[in-house]
């Protein structure tokens, strides 16, 4: 994610042309009005870079509400939405459910910094149903999930290196936000100011899709690498799903040069199923993070991991971590509504086969259009590339030139009534909450962008 991150922070916001060939662009005149407001108190008007649509047509949209898969703006324009706040709402908007328990847990307040009988609740309906962590600690946000994870791999093995791969986003803290220079193997260089270059020298960045990279990397820096990170299914830069048998590998070189395999699976988490990637690879890593979903939409993140690596945390151990909303009792509120409808029967089979449907429809359009184009598809989780490739495993594999045509798909269905993720390299999400109907309407009006795309290729 981190190259297509520079190229969105970067870039200059582009005047909305008049489109030609498309229907009229949706009245933004309230949003404009929000986001010209806004750069008078926010650095960039916003407070998450890719919100500023610095990628596609228009000012940012302004959301004032959500309801089961709908959004809809301040200039109350109605969207079908797949960005679901960037996954977490595998349920949809608003759900009632999670209503309902949030409105009940907040009758008795909303934070105490102690613990609540709430946090054991939802921990144990993740333990008794997820074999891959014993113990977990809760956290307030997945990049601080991730942070404490590299933290805790560090003091477990006493080692300083961290190995994580080009294309590979985990949160914005100072050690992981680096990327690739020249080279198989290379210290990671800053990718934001204020990163000291001795904190990026301690991560080591190889390519994905390379097993002798990693190799070699553990050769290189012999006794020194504490531990190997890797999103679950990396989903922060395209959708680049890896082979099974690469992952495999990846375990079994950690295992003999004794160092920890981090899945960050704060995207894939509870979203591939119940047990995320690691259930879908049927591989055991040593510390798992978490996050997004497991707040039904709300502030929260979780590690995890076997009894004796995290019997290191402090209290019980040296590493120290600490966080005063931790735990927050409304957040644990919400993912125990969410996570209950997640372990009912059927509930990801059903999830699953409806985003598939969804995509091969999609994909079967472009195909016989001889469309360069290519949906992505695991799980609910989808991507859309116009591409030719049939599989993408890298981000080097994706054109940059190609965003042009993403900005021009993204403006004309905003004027469908389809929301997704302001930029090409973003992924997007199915929800139980989008039914049938809502998907027909979605798949004609991408077909619809498509065509528009294409017209004068």
């Amino acid at each position: 994610m981190l190259d297509g991150l520079k190229k969105l922070f970067s870039s200059t916001q582009e005047e909305m042309p008049v489109s030609t060939v498309g229907k009229p662009d949706i009245s933004r005149e309230k949003s404009a009005e929000l986001y010209e407001k806004s750069k008078t108190y926010f650095p960039g008007g916003v407070n998450s870079p890719v919100r500023a649509f610095k990628s596609v047509y228009g000012t940012p949209l302004f959301i004032k509400k959500g309801d089961g898969c709908f959004i809809w703006d301040a200039d109350d324009n109605k969207f079908i939405d797949f960005c679901c706040s960037w996954g977490p709402l595998i349920l949809g908007h608003n759900n009632p459910k999670i209503r309902e328990k949030v409105n009940e847990v907040m009758q008795n307040g909303m934070s105490f910094g102690a613990p609540t009988e709430l946090e054991n609740e939802l921990a144990e309906l993740i333990i008794k149903n997820n074999k891959f962590v014993e113990k977990i600690r809760f956290t307030s946000s997945g990049t601080e999930a991730v942070m404490s994870a590299i933290r805790l791999a560090r003091g477990y093995t006493k080692k300083d290196k961290i190995i994580k791969f080009e294309g590979c986003y985990h949160g914005h803290s100072d050690s992981l936000l680096v990327k690739a220079g020249s080279g198989l193997v290379t210290f990671g260089e800053t990718s934001s100011a204020g990163v000291p270059k001795s904190f990026a020298e301690e991560t080591i960045v190889v390519p994905l899709n390379n097993i002798e990279a990693v190799k070699d990397a553990f050769n290189q820096f012999k006794n020194e690498v504490a531990g190997v990170i890797i999103e679950g299914v990396p989903a922060n830069n395209g959708l680049l799903v890896q082979d099974e048998d690469y992952i495999k590998q990846l375990r079994q070189v950690c295992t003999e040069n004794g160092a920890l395999l981090i899945f960050d699976e704060v995207i894939t988490g509870f979203r591939l199923g119940f047990e995320g990637a690691a259930s879908h690879y049927d591989i055991k890593p040593d510390i798992v993070t978490y996050g997004k979903i497991i707040g039904g939409g709300l502030p929260v993140g979780m590690y995890g991991g076997s009894v004796e690596i995290m019997q290191n945390i402090s209290p019980e151990g040296a590493v120290y971590q600490a966080g005063t909303l931790s735990g927050n009792p409304v957040a644990m509120a919400a993912g125990i509504a969410t996570l209950t409808e997640l372990l009912k029967y059927g509930f990801y089979k059903d999830l699953n086969a409806k985003a598939k449907e969804f995509t091969d429809s999609i994909q079967h359009f472009a195909t016989a259009k001889n469309y360069k184009f290519k949906v992505f598809n695991i799980g609910s989780i989808f991507w859309f590339a116009f591409t030719e490739n049939e599989s993408i495993k890298t981000s080097e594999e994706i054109d940059p030139s190609s965003m042009e045509k993403f900005k021009i798909m993204h403006r004309e269905l905003l004027n469908r009534g389809i929301y997704l993720g302001p930029s090409g390299y973003e992924v997007g999400f199915v929800s139980s909450a989008h039914s049938k109907i809502e998907l027909e309407k979605a798949k004609r009006a991408i077909f619809e962008a498509l065509d528009i795309v294409f017209k004068n290729r």
